[in-house]
């Protein structure tokens, strides 16, 4: 089987923008799916990758970003799904996950050929990441338990394209195996 990754997007969130309200609402029910997947992505030793809005600060890491996201609105929506010290952080500073960020590069080091995506929004930042995935060459598996969203109905259109366009895997969270990363070949030292 390939290596599989968990890409947590967008949920180090400050929730202070205009569709917030829909999307918190959204983001509660999704919880305990993408909490199910970080944990089940843990005990299996597969790569949690969180990638996630900068907020407009390029001075920001992910610490701070983090911060940010707890001293929010909504911090109950962020400490189930905080990082731990393994987990991966990736900045983005538009809707993909993999436009003009290391994504691609970091998931060819470790062995990735299959991705789970969850988080945030459905319908825009999910969706966009998904179809890059997928011209990448990527397995991608959604599940709906594990995404929110702003708009239900674009959500539930954005399943269907990521199904039906980009031969995305769409299932519930109790239905996705994760599984450890297969072992990376070191460089042969002789022939450098």
């Amino acid at each position: 089987m390939p290596g599989t990754a968990l890409i947590v997007i967008d949920m180090l969130n400050t929730y202070d923008h205009k569709d917030a309200e829909a999307l918190v609402t959204s983001v509660r029910k999704a919880l305990p799916g993408i909490r199910t997947l970080i944990g089940r992505a843990r005990a299996s030793d597969s790569p949690v990758i969180y990638v996630n809005d900068n907020f407009g600060q390029w001075r920001s890491h992910h610490g701070e970003l983090l911060q940010a996201a707890l001293a929010g609105h909504h911090r109950d929506l962020v400490e189930p799904i905080v990082p731990d010290e393994d987990s991966l952080f990736i900045v983005k500073a538009r809707h993909s996950i993999f436009f003009e960020t290391p994504l691609a590069y970091l998931l060819g080091q470790l062995g990735i050929e299959r991705l789970v995506l969850c988080g945030q929004v459905t319908e825009q930042c999910v969706l966009y990441s998904a179809l890059d995935a997928h011209i990448r060459h990527f397995e991608v598996i959604v599940p709906p338990d594990g995404l929110a969203h702003i708009d239900p109905a674009l959500a539930d259109a954005a399943l269907q394209m990521m199904q039906r366009n980009m031969a995305a895997t769409v299932c519930a969270t109790d239905d996705i195996t994760l599984d450890a990363t297969p072992p990376v070949a070191e460089p042969d030292a002789a022939a450098g």
